[in-house]
């Protein structure tokens, strides 16, 4: 599904553990050993000495593609999944999926469709005040002002099999089970983001 592997600092180490060279490290190489980074040939190694950002953040707005499957940011440091959360809503025109080993995550476009099984859990949590539509879903999504402080939609679930979700801005994180990866890269290629 991703055939061009970019490592995020650090991450250059879990990949050439698995036997994977990345076609480039992007990062400000704080977390990356010096005997790892000696493996990697040198045109590869995009340093950003910058302190203001993270090494997610440096990729999101490095790199071009279709579509960017992020792995290794979640489940570990709260704060650094936090800052990833935020990064997304930074770099609204990348289409971008967070994997987790349970869960995933995206920002939602201004208008997706997506299939998915009946009973499927779909959760929608606001990053900053928004208005959301949805059909397909078993609690009601009719012109929610969503709110981080307020509102939000956690635990819903797909009622009819077919969601499509309208958002006012993009600022809602969509969470489904990573099991519906297929389906989400499917509905994203379809998406309109604004």
């Amino acid at each position: 599904m991703a055939p061009i592997l970019f490592a995020a600092d650090g991450g250059a180490k879990t990949a050439l553990e698995m036997g994977h060279m990345p076609e480039g490290v992007i990062g400000d190489l704080d977390s990356l050993p010096v005997e790892i980074l000696g493996r990697i040939p040198a045109d590869r190694v995009y340093r950003i000495s910058e302190q203001d950002s993270t090494d997610f953040d440096k990729c999101l707005r490095s790199i071009h593609a279709p579509l960017i499957l992020a792995a290794g940011f979640t489940g570990q440091r709260l704060d650094h999944e936090l800052a990833t959360y935020s990064s997304l809503l930074r770099h609204p025109d990348q289409r971008c999926i967070l994997l987790g080993e349970v869960d995933l995550c995206f920002l939602a476009p201004i208008m997706m469709q997506i299939d998915l099984p009946a009973g499927t859990r779909f959760s929608l949590f606001p990053m900053a005040p928004c208005v959301a539509n949805a059909t397909g879903l078993r609690w009601p999504v009719d012109g929610l002002n969503m709110a981080p402080d307020g509102v939000i939609g956690t635990s819903n679930e797909v009622s009819t099999g077919r969601v499509t979700l309208q958002v006012s801005e993009r600022k809602l994180l969509v969470i489904l089970p990573r099991v519906h990866l297929e389906a989400v890269i499917e509905a994203l290629k379809g998406a309109t983001n604004g």
